[in-house]
């Protein structure tokens, strides 16, 4: 029987359209009832005390530690929620713990896995007193934040209820599958991560910048492109390292600019006369403001203060700082195209801070509405709060 005959698909997560907050709702009730007063999670004796790297998936509305020989490997039929400790030096010369959460949603997560992510996300944020940063993430677009955590990052089909494969549960059956290893620049620190994520196993996947992994169940196959990087190639090399353990198979390399690259795109269903051509194939994800839909940086105000909640133009274009910002309401910070920031004041109302996710994603999905070519329904969005500022957010908003 094929791994997903017989299986109900649950409802996909529509990320330009649907509401991830969902509070009230029959997850949200779901997700409470299936929660204990204290979250095992959280309860580990290092959560929210260690500085290190935590992360769990969700699996039918409950988190999941990930043994840690996992971390940096994602199935685009899931949601995970990430935690992020560091300890820094304060102002006033003290060791202290910065939190940021990244709750990460896969292409194919269900609304129930994606809306338990967000939720729980909320909750560890509250088992950490408030002092996280959160960061909403989609597997098209992550953010240089989120890219920076991890040296190499695995993207696969797959899913706990999606009913798609989970590879590491597949039968010994003879199934194609084509990895696409590629270098993603960020903007923290200089550092750049290898992502590694799995395509469309067809020559039209193939981008000659690239290097690509097809394993054909009985032989592994690699192809290196004619402008990939060292890096690249060595990053392919370790993954293949670690497929061959698991199975004693024969391992070809081939660069393109061999003459017999051409068997590689045979392999993949092309044919000779597909060679002329060249390979140019978009990335699976892009970075953060790499769509070329630059715009204004803009800074909106939400504030109840006359009693009914309004949301208003505060700067569009001009050079927004901290100081712009007021600690009686709720801000959100669009940086020129590149990520939605929602800064909440240690004044603000308990109804300003709740409509904080609601908020940006309905500003999101306007920005969608005006040009349904547009990828804005994209973009990362994060949560910060007045005090707890974190460094991402100051590059932000202090850039010119």
């Amino acid at each position: 029987m094929a791994p997903n005959h017989g299986l109900v698909h649950l409802k996909e997560y529509d990320i330009k359209d649907s509401n991830v907050e969902l509070i009230n709702t029959d997850i949200d009730h779901k997700v409470k009832y299936n929660s204990a007063a204290t979250e095992p999670a959280w309860n580990d004796g290092a959560v929210g005390l260690s500085p290190g790297l935590f992360i769990w998936r969700i699996e039918n509305f409950t988190v999941v530690p990930i043994p840690k020989d996992s971390y940096g490997h994602f199935f685009e039929g899931d949601s995970y929620i990430i935690l992020h400790t560091e300890e820094i030096e304060s102002q006033t010369g003290e060791n202290k713990l910065i939190h940021d959460i990244f709750f990460w949603l896969g292409a194919h997560t269900s609304q129930d896995e994606a809306g338990t992510a967000a939720y729980k996300t909320v909750e560890l944020d509250e088992f950490l007193h408030g002092a996280a940063t959160q960061h909403r993430e989609l597997q098209g677009c992550p953010s240089d934040d989120f890219l920076a955590l991890f040296p190499r990052l695995t993207v696969r089909r797959g899913g706990v209820a999606s009913g798609f494969r989970h590879v590491e549960e597949e039968a010994q059956e003879e199934i194609t599958t084509l990895l696409r290893v590629f270098k993603q620049s960020t903007a923290v620190g200089g550092r750049d991560t290898v992502v590694v994520h799995e395509v469309e196993p067809t020559w039209q996947s193939l981008d000659e910048e690239d290097v690509f992994i097809l394993d054909k169940g009985d032989k592994i196959w690699v192809w290196q492109g004619k402008g990939c990087s060292p890096m690249e190639k060595a990053k392919a090399a370790q993954v293949v390292h670690d497929m061959t353990l698991a199975k004693h198979v024969d391992v070809e390399v081939i660069s393109q600019t061999e003459s017999r690259s051409y068997r590689f795109v045979k392999e993949l269903g092309g044919e000779e006369e597909d060679l002329a051509e060249g390979f140019h194939a978009a990335r699976p994800i892009r970075s953060v403001g790499g769509s070329g839909e630059s715009r204004p940086r803009r800074l909106f105000r939400l504030s109840d203060a006359s009693g009914e909640l309004t949301f208003e133009l505060v700067n569009e274009g001009g050079e927004a700082s901290e100081g712009d910002l007021d600690g009686n309401d709720v801000f959100v910070f669009d940086d020129g195209g590149k990520e939605v920031w929602v800064w909440e004041g240690s004044g603000a109302s308990r109804v300003e801070k709740a409509m904080w996710l609601k908020i940006a994603q309905a500003y999101v999905r306007q920005l969608q509405s005006q040009d349904e070519e547009s990828q804005a329904y994209l973009l990362p969005i994060a949560n910060v709060r007045e005090g707890r500022e974190s460094s991402a957010f100051r590059r932000a908003i202090q850039a010119v």
